[in-house]
């Protein structure tokens, strides 16, 4: 994992690995970065007061962290919580945690190669996961990391007609990881779309670009025959534009900042 989202240690010597439960010791972190991270992805749009990011554990890659059940933009160093991936906290203290957990969970068990997640409901995004005629492709170099071809999990053929359509056992979970597979992107019918990577900042350049590309395919569609990237344009995009992914880090995490609606 970029040695930029490791966690430092804090009044513990070198190599002692925190109690279970502690996730939160520690200066600047991935504690910190996931924090900027909900953040970040609130000011930018794709989660409001619902959806979740996540990282796995840098230290130990059968856990996690995530948020305590809070809306994103409010969440703190000490709303995180550590899981493991059966999708339960190592030490809530009595706090409620996301219904969807295991989302996070299960991708994290199926994909050693996943180290961060985002699942949203972004607005431009939803209308894609319940078109039976237009399916979601990348139109921009921005957007390559999605590949020719973005799966849609159909939560009925894992729990049939009547669920209220969240991913919230293990079961539920694992399917959503099947339907991922190794794409980078997953598209939830009528519910939104969870996005993986090999980092925290990735991820969240990603959720954001999905977004973006979802939004502008809708407009280009408006337009007429839309000519959508190709398998190779998409990798050779992915490769050149991915690797400045701090830089939009960077911009956005000082627009939030900046944000008196945070600081309030």
């Amino acid at each position: 994992m970029a040695s930029s989202i490791h966690r430092e240690q804090s009044g513990a010597a070198l190599g002692q690995r925190p109690e279970p439960g502690s996730a939160l010791a520690g200066g600047h972190s991935l504690i910190d970065d996931l924090v900027t991270a909900n953040h970040i992805l609130f000011h930018q749009g794709v989660l409001d007061a619902f959806g979740h990011v996540s990282a796995r554990d840098d230290r130990d890659p059968s856990r996690f962290l995530l948020a305590r059940n809070m809306a994103p933009a409010r969440v703190t160093a000490g709303d995180v919580l550590e899981f493991t991936l059966d999708g339960e906290p190592v030490d809530a203290a009595g706090r409620r945690v996301y219904l969807e957990r295991f989302i996070h969970a299960e991708i994290y068990r199926a994909r050693p190669d996943v180290m961060a997640v985002v699942h949203s409901h972004s607005p431009s995004v939803v209308p894609f996961s319940v078109s039976r005629r237009t399916p979601m492709r990348p139109i921009c170099h921005m957007a390559g990391f999605m590949g020719v071809h973005v799966p849609v999990f159909e939560i009925r053929e894992a729990a049939g007609d009547g669920t209220d359509l969240l991913v919230t056992n293990g079961d539920l979970g694992a399917a959503l990881a099947r339907s991922l597979g190794q794409n980078a992107v997953v598209l939830m019918r009528g519910h939104g779309s969870t996005v993986v990577a090999d980092s925290l900042k990735r991820v969240v350049y990603r959720a954001v670009y999905t977004e973006v590309n979802a939004r502008a395919q809708l407009q280009a569609s408006q337009l007429g025959d839309v000519v959508y990237l190709t398998e190779a344009e998409g990798l050779k995009t992915t490769g050149a534009v991915e690797g400045q992914a701090g830089r939009a880090w960077d911009l956005w995490e000082a627009a939030a900042r900046a944000d008196q609606w945070l600081r309030a």
